[in-house]
């Protein structure tokens, strides 16, 4: 896609109250969102780019530089991201502005062809998320400056409330992880869980649960056929402290480990099963990559799984929750801070933020 004749409008306004803390600057792997959004822009050819607003005026400048982007501090505090466009629109020099809120982590410019595609007379391009309309991912034609000054200095700091009074093209998009918006400490979790399995050669979830008996296998067992309709292949890695012994006495496989043998494999017409005996207990993930034809590998671990972690709860022990916990689902109301809490029952709940902890949301049962 050229971006050449275009202006990329970065809203980096906002208060961050239900998050409590600077979102723009939560790191992950030493990188903040902010950070990450102006690295993504560089790797494209904007005619001009301007960061508009932001809380942390000096961290905001001195990134500015770094990108050699334009820093645009708010005038008047308190206005909203309305202050933040009519600053862009004001200092750019071409005719479209594509507006991205900083707070869209997993932003992705290939999102916007459609915008582009459907640009005519109207004075902005605005896509339709799953039924909510995304005002800060969409495209602005350099005319509608007019119509922002007079709605703030009216008082109308909402950027709805001037698209509601212009010509403006409504374009509905599918559902696309580009469009996930980072609010709460619950939202950090989910993508923090998700960097989490960027670097894996098979991302992973785990299934974990203060005791025993709470009903780990039950739940992934009723998860996989709802990924399976989705066209997820998912496979099992179960943790079992207490050691295993998969074949009886008088068995060949049973006879050859007797004897010695450190690794045993069976092959049949429909698969084959390899048990390997190491000095060193493996990590999980470490044996979850080598199932093959695998999408996404389950862990069913009590204590030794890792990021991202679904953990359920039945009314035993106290609720499994630590760092690498992305959301709880009990059978009972709970409310945990920061952690999203779902009905233990609630598995197409469950399956919707596997697909996304796993970066799977746009696989079907067709490819």
């Amino acid at each position: 896609m050229d971006f050449a004749d275009s202006a990329l409008l970065i809203m980096a306004g906002g208060q961050s109250s239900r998050l409590g803390q600077d979102k723009l600057f939560l790191e992950y792997d030493g990188t903040s969102l902010l950070e990450r959004l102006l690295q993504k822009a560089a790797a494209r050819d904007f005619r001009e780019v301007f960061l508009c607003g932001g809380r942390d005026v000096e961290a905001c400048a001195a990134l500015a530089v770094k990108y050699g982007v334009r820093f645009l501090p708010d005038e008047v505090g308190g206005r909203g991201p309305l202050a933040g466009l009519r600053s862009g629109l004001r200092a750019m020099t071409a005719e479209y502005a594509l507006v991205v809120a900083a707070d869209m982590p997993l932003w992705d410019f290939a999102a916007t062809a459609p915008l582009w595609e459907q640009a005519g007379a109207e004075l902005a391009v605005i896509p339709v998320v799953g039924g909510r309309r995304q005002p800060l991912a969409g495209l602005y034609r350099r005319a509608i400056l007019p119509q922002v000054e007079a709605a703030l200095n009216s008082g109308l700091y909402k950027v709805g409330a001037v698209l509601a009074q212009v010509p403006c093209r409504w374009v509905t998009l599918p559902a696309a992880a580009a469009f996930f918006n980072l609010n709460t400490a619950a939202d950090w979790r989910l993508l923090q869980g998700r960097w989490a399995n960027a670097g894996r050669p098979v991302p992973v979830v785990t299934v974990t649960a203060p005791v025993s008996g709470t009903g780990k296998t039950t739940f992934i067992e009723r998860l996989i056929p709802l990924l399976q309709a989705k066209g997820v292949r998912a496979g099992v890695v179960k943790s079992d402290s207490h050691g295993y012994e998969l074949d009886e006495a008088g068995k060949d496989s049973y006879r050859f480990k007797a004897a010695g043998a450190q690794g045993v494999a069976l092959v049949s017409p429909d698969g084959y099963f390899i048990e390997q005996r190491t000095a060193v207990r493996p990590g999980l993930v470490e044996i979850a990559a080598r199932l093959e034809n695998v999408d996404m590998v389950f862990i069913e671990s009590r204590s030794r799984g890792v990021s991202p972690k679904i953990s359920l709860w039945r009314g035993l022990g106290e609720p499994s929750v630590d760092a690498a916990t992305a959301a709880l689902f009990a059978s009972e109301p709970l409310q945990v801070p920061d952690v999203a809490c779902y009905p233990l029952a609630a598995v197409e709940k469950a399956a919707e933020l596997v697909l996304f902890l796993c970066a799977l949301e746009g696989k079907t049962a067709f490819q």
